[in-house]
């Protein structure tokens, strides 16, 4: 999901099996993204996963760093998220996102080879393309509440209609 000029183009770890067998992002029950997306004021109500679509009209997208699904993020490869940071980087160069948000800061330190990255704006880009990483919205993930969550939502989109 993801057209030329996205204000924001989100990029999930992978799709869990749930996700995979929906074609949907984020769409396990119990995950917290579409939450996150809506309490930090990217959009207007709560989408359901099936509305995905939506997004585009407001100027936002999704991906995955790798796309294989699986039950759980730390069964992938480390070559796979490599291999994933390299795609997204073509991605950013040929659909020019403003921003790239990497939905998992585990992922994003190997994908793109940044160990002591840390949660929210990163000092380097994908050419034009500004990069954020944001808490991993699995239920799983216990170490961030849904107001926490939707708090570091809040930072990306102040960043993004700020500047």
């Amino acid at each position: 999901m993801i057209e030329p000029g996205l204000d924001v183009l989100f990029c999930g770890i992978n799709p869990g099996l749930y996700s995979g067998a929906t074609g949907y992002h984020f769409a396990r029950p119990g995950n917290r993204f579409w939450p996150a997306l809506h309490a930090s004021g990217f959009t207007p109500r709560r989408f359901d996963p099936s509305e995905q679509h939506e997004l585009l009209a407001l100027g936002l997208g999704i991906t995955n760093v790798v796309n294989r699904a699986t039950a759980r993020a730390d069964e992938l490869t480390g070559d796979e998220l490599r291999a994933g940071g390299l795609r997204l980087a073509e991605k950013a160069a040929r659909y020019r996102p403003r921003w790239l948000a990497v939905v998992g800061i585990t992922a994003y330190r190997t994908a793109f080879g940044r160990p002591r990255a840390a949660v929210g704006r990163q000092p380097h880009s994908l050419g034009e393309t500004r990069l954020w990483v944001l808490p991993n919205p699995s239920g799983l993930n216990a170490h961030w509440t849904p107001t926490t969550l939707a708090e570091a939502f809040a930072d990306l989109r102040h960043a993004v209609y700020s500047e």
